[in-house]
């Protein structure tokens, strides 16, 4: 979902067969976030990608085929970009909390055009549905939440080596509470129809992770 930053890359040239591809997701994708996975039906996908229903099994065996494809390219394109955000931060200040809470501010102001743009979230989606897909599906989502975990708990573990935290608090439960600020803005953003709420509670938790680490 970050295509602010993807977007600053080149473009690079994709054969025809995979843009045909890469046009079934883009509909599958708009149409999950706008009304779930089970609403989503396949003639659908095939009137708004303009491809005949053999054009369609030609990529994907079927709708749960087609939900790992779409996790899948989730997890390749944003993982690594959100990676990215921090370590750009880093490399501007070598100070581990300093860096972390210019990460958030770039996180936030991404999320927000991000929201802007295209409101929802697909993994949050996909998570509350996982009744309609295989186990390959679940464990895919699951490894991917870890993954983002252990990405910010590193981050904070290497902060609190420095600065001790003057309150009790767990730092894994800091590491799940940035999920738990993102995924539940986005939920309530959507409710509320205000897609930029998700970028200020974003800027809270990075209030709240300075206060933790280095008093009021």
């Amino acid at each position: 979902m970050v295509q602010t930053l993807l977007r600053e890359r080149p473009a690079l040239r994709v054969p025809r067969g995979e843009q045909t591809r890469d046009r079934i997701m883009d509909v599958a994708e708009a149409s999950v976030l706008a009304k779930g996975f089970a609403a989503t039906s396949i003639d659908e996908i095939l009137f708004e990608a303009g491809i005949t229903k053999s054009g369609f099994f030609y990529h994907f065996r079927d709708k749960n085929d087609l939900a790992l494809a779409l996790i899948e390219r989730f997890r390749d394109r944003d993982l690594g970009v959100f990676e990215e955000m921090f370590d750009r931060a880093a490399q501007l200040v070598d100070d581990p909390l300093h860096a972390y809470l210019a990460g958030l501010k770039l996180l936030a102001e991404t999320m927000a055009d991000i929201q802007a743009e295209r409101p929802g979230c697909l993994v949050a989606t996909f998570i509350y549905q996982d009744q309609q897909f295989d186990g390959r599906v679940r464990t895919l989502l699951t490894g991917m939440t870890e993954t983002w975990r252990d990405q910010f708990l590193t981050r904070i573990e290497a902060i609190a080596a420095i600065y001790p935290p003057k309150v009790d608090v767990d730092l894994r439960d800091l590491a799940d509470m940035l999920l738990a600020v993102v995924d539940g803005g986005i939920v309530i953003a959507k409710a509320v129809r205000q897609p930029r709420l998700l970028a200020g509670q974003i800027l809270a938790y990075r209030v709240f992770v300075r206060a933790v680490f280095l008093g009021t």
